[in-house]
């Protein structure tokens, strides 16, 4: 019985990193493609429409 309690614990944990590890890819894949369009069209940064105030800002790196 501990051997399939630790069985699904170990699991559970590895679901976990393995979903983690795609959203950490996915963000690091989307700073990338923004990054390099930013370069190539020599802009400083990208606007976003703040949908409360309706007013343009420039995008974090968290967003």
């Amino acid at each position: 019985m501990p051997q399939i309690i630790f069985f699904i614990v170990a699991v559970g944990g590895l679901w976990f990193l393995y979903r983690r590890f795609l959203r950490d890819a996915r963000k690091l894949t989307e700073k990338s493609r923004r990054a390099e369009s930013e370069r190539r069209t020599g802009a400083i940064g990208t606007l976003v429409k703040d949908p409360k105030t309706g007013e343009y800002r420039v995008k974090r790196d968290d967003e």
